[in-house]
């Protein structure tokens, strides 16, 4: 494998506008471009925007999701990846045989390279399931995909690494919405309507629980504990009536981040990715001493949901 230019997106979308979202695609690929990018990667749905969804019937999810690959948006997608010369991943509506899936998918100038359907669409009642890990190769490197919520249950990422990834393009839309985590919550929206006069309050907030501290508690032992690339991208500014706080960013298998996106305006960020880096970390050393015979049984056991912890007994 040689070194290659990945780029981290992060935009503001726009509901169900496609046209307008295409045209910040194509800013910002040309942007990436210029700064020496083989490859963009941008959040989940941002093609179409996220959050919305959860107020749309069935018929509005039709009429928003196109087929793969030969749908309007893929093909726009494939003109942009030879106009530029680069490799793009976004996200957007499927559908098939009647369902409904939230898919991201890697184009270039030849055509579709990968398609994945996020495992745990929570956001519509109208939407499938994905049941399938996804790898491809792209110039080179063998990638996988994970969808916002998937890179949360551990054993997905697991599961792409021993299927081959080196590389995970994790699409998101998350951040700045309430938990039982201490300290999560919305972010005021007056901070948002004068992040130009007050920059460093938003920043706070931002980098605080609701935000980038949370995304630190877990997106840097995905990314170390595989000794995998991971590629994180999040909208910045609200998506449907959420605001968000992208800090789209690259990490090492070290867990480190090499690149990241501290703007409030749409932007990207390029980092060179090496391929030294997948055997030194201590990842690769992990993988490598796992005993699948001692929890093979136990990883097959289908959760209890009336099993509760012992303090509640």
């Amino acid at each position: 494998m040689k070194p290659i230019n990945i780029a981290v997106a992060q935009f503001q979308p726009k509901d169900g506008d496609k046209e307008y979202n295409l045209s910040v695609i194509e800013t910002l690929t040309a942007q990436a471009k210029q700064q020496g990018a083989d490859v963009i990667s941008f959040h989940e749905l941002s093609i179409t925007a996220y959050t919305f969804l959860n107020k749309l019937n069935s018929s509005e999810i039709d009429q928003l999701s196109e087929e793969i690959p030969q749908g309007p948006s893929c093909i726009k997608l494939q003109k942009l990846a030879a106009k530029y010369q680069i490799t793009i991943l976004s996200g957007l509506l499927e559908k098939e045989n009647g369902k409904y899936f939230n898919t991201y998918v890697c184009i270039d100038s030849t055509g579709l390279l990968a398609r994945y359907r996020k495992i745990h669409p929570f956001i519509s009642q109208y939407l499938s399931a994905g049941n399938e890990y996804v790898t491809f190769h792209l110039k080179g490197w063998k990638c996988g995909i994970l969808i916002c919520y998937d890179n949360n249950v551990i054993e997905n990422v697991r599961a792409t690494v021993l299927s081959g990834a080196d590389i995970i393009f994790a699409p998101h839309v998350t951040g700045c919405t309430p938990s039982p985590m201490p300290g999560r919550g919305f972010v005021d929206h007056k901070l948002w309507v004068n992040r130009q006069q007050h920059p460093d309050l938003l920043r706070k907030e931002f980098d605080g629980r609701k935000g980038r501290e949370w995304l630190l508690r877990w997106l840097p032992a995905r990314a170390y504990d595989n000794g995998v690339y991971y590629i994180f991208t999040n909208p910045i500014g609200y998506d449907g009536d959420q605001l968000k706080n992208g800090n789209s960013m690259i990490l090492d298998p070290f867990g480190d981040i090499i690149k990241e996106i501290r703007s409030f305006d749409n932007a990207v960020a390029v980092a060179s990715i090496t391929p030294d880096k997948l055997t030194q970390a201590g990842g690769y050393r992990y993988r490598n001493a796992r005993k699948p015979e001692l929890y093979r049984d136990i990883l097959n056991k289908e959760h209890d949901p009336t099993l509760k912890p012992v303090w509640m007994e």
